[in-house]
């Protein structure tokens, strides 16, 4: 039904006024009981042998929601009664800001891709903290960055801004230096700013009286040289893991009239990168951290392949819009099917 009555309807109209039409929606439906009993009927897939325990959390199934969709962490209990067993949100900076100019946002329908270069537009970090203290038992990711008009040299700062915040209302920590839609952002991947980074986080996590799982985001362009600093950076460091992979800013193979505007693209094009550097980070590191796959996730096969190269768990996004809400009871159904 999405597919064929649902997405052509709203694929008429902008896409991110469908986005901000959508969560109003979502949100005004969600509030009555009988509308939520429905959808998670029809949605969610409740199984133990679903369950996983990773970087010290019990995920209630593999198949989580990318970044970027709730930035502000204004829809995480709806979008969990659709069967996500997590919810990133974010990225969230210590100010708000507006982000880009728009438009920003760009569907590639030939493609089954989105290129976006939104820019880091949210609420601030306590906004988001005033919405996660509602949270029950959402089980969250905290993915977080640094103002645009923050330099370089001072981005740390935002970085602790923002864990500190955060800490007491999300489960896990994502450090996101990857998006390309800020600024000489993707600088902070080089080895010794991002080491320092991690590090400065991590002696704030020691002094915590639980630690939290830090993650860091990778770009899917990176080099296998720098994909095997990344490793080294991990292990030096001690994080938790990687997420395997932001938007791309290649074009290759685009067929799309829009396949020229800047910003970070997602969707199927990245499908087989996003493997790639997945496989390359498990291989080379002997397996050594967890995994979270993303990246051009549109079939349950998709999904399965990332988990074969060596994800734990997987996330969505541009498929999520293309395919809709039943992606996620199906890709948990086969990975059923293979016990």
């Amino acid at each position: 039904m999405y597919k064929s009555s649902i997405r052509p309807l709203l694929f008429r109209f902008d896409p991110e006024w469908v986005h901000h039409f959508t969560f109003k929606t979502l949100k005004k439906l969600g509030k009555t009981a009988a509308f939520r009993s429905i959808i998670k009927k029809k949605f969610q897939l409740e199984d133990p042998r679903l369950e996983r325990e990773v970087f010290g959390l019990k995920f209630k199934n593999p198949v989580g929601l990318a970044a970027g969709f709730d930035k502000d962490a204004k829809l995480f209990r709806e979008l969990s009664d659709l069967g996500f067993g997590f919810i990133e949100i974010g990225t969230v900076t210590p100010k708000p800001q507006p982000g880009n100019e728009k438009k920003r946002l760009f569907r590639l329908k030939e493609d089954n891709a989105i290129i976006n270069r939104m820019g880091f537009n949210n609420d601030g970090v306590e906004a988001a903290v005033k919405r996660l203290k509602k949270n029950k038992n959402v089980l969250i990711g905290g993915n977080i960055g640094k103002n645009k008009i923050t330099p370089n040299e001072n981005a740390v700062e935002d970085y602790k801004i923002c864990f500190e915040a955060l800490y007491d209302y999300v489960n896990y920590f994502v450090v996101n230096v990857s998006s390309p839609n800020t600024p000489n952002l993707r600088e902070l991947q080089d080895k010794e700013p991002l080491t320092n980074l991690l590090n400065t986080l991590q002696n704030l996590n020691a002094k915590k009286p639980k630690q939290k799982p830090i993650l860091l985001k990778i770009a899917p362009d990176l080099t296998d040289a720098q994909l095997l600093d990344i490793i080294d950076i991990v292990k030096e460091t001690k994080i938790a893991g990687v997420i395997a992979t932001n938007t791309t800013i290649s074009r290759e193979g685009l067929q799309s009239e829009n396949k020229n505007e800047t910003g970070g693209l997602s969707g199927k094009p990245l499908k087989n990168r996003a493997t790639e550097v997945i496989r390359f980070l498990s291989d080379k590191s002997n397996k050594a951290f967890p995994i979270i796959g993303v990246g051009g996730i549109h079939t349950a096969e998709d999904a399965l392949e990332k988990l074969d190269a060596g994800a734990s768990l997987v996330q969505l996004y541009t498929g999520f819009i293309y395919e809709g809400p039943g992606l996620i009871k199906k890709i948990n159904q086969a990975i059923l099917g293979r016990k």
